[in-house]
């Protein structure tokens, strides 16, 4: 089992950051790429009454490298033009940390996400909750095997379009 360093920690501050630039700034090839090109590599959104309940049910189930390429090519192409343009932000924190016995890390944050549209312009709260990941190094980058996002309330403002 090999420690939680501060190389690492800095690492995963890195990664989030990473992550959230890229859906902010609606790059979805930018959120692929900090996933892992594993073909197990996984991103997951439900919901916190689901994972209580013990329930399998997810508003987004990614699971596997393929699906996270297919969600790239929806976004981007299928879905283009179809939904009212809007601007998130998002901010996270690291809350809980633990290395894995397989040289990969298991971080828990907490993440409250905004978005501000054209029609409404005014900043609301999209949604909140934590990130459950998986992460390992690649070529010397921390990157993700599975993002699991879980959300505080089962109902959000506004549809989701791009992963939270």
């Amino acid at each position: 089992m090999s420690a939680v360093t501060i190389d690492v920690l800095m690492a995963f501050d890195a990664l989030q950051g990473q992550y959230a630039a890229a859906l902010d700034k609606q790059r979805m090839q930018d959120w692929l790429a900090t996933f892992s090109n594993d073909e197990s590599a996984a991103y997951v959104c439900t919901t916190a009454e689901n994972v209580e309940a013990g329930f399998k049910i997810a508003w987004i189930l990614d699971d596997c490298r393929a699906r996270l390429l297919d969600r790239v090519t929806f976004v981007t192409k299928v879905w283009a033009g179809t939904y009212n343009e809007h601007r998130t932000r998002r901010v996270a924190q690291r809350t809980a940390w633990n290395p894995l016995d397989d040289g990969q890390f298991a971080f828990e944050s907490s993440f409250i996400a905004t978005y501000c549209s054209a029609d409404v312009r005014r900043a609301e709260v999209f949604a909140t909750g934590t990130y459950n990941d998986v992460v390992r190094f690649e070529a010397g980058e921390l990157k993700f095997m599975k993002r699991q996002v879980i959300v505080d309330g089962h109902i959000l403002n506004r549809y989701l379009v791009y992963p939270l």
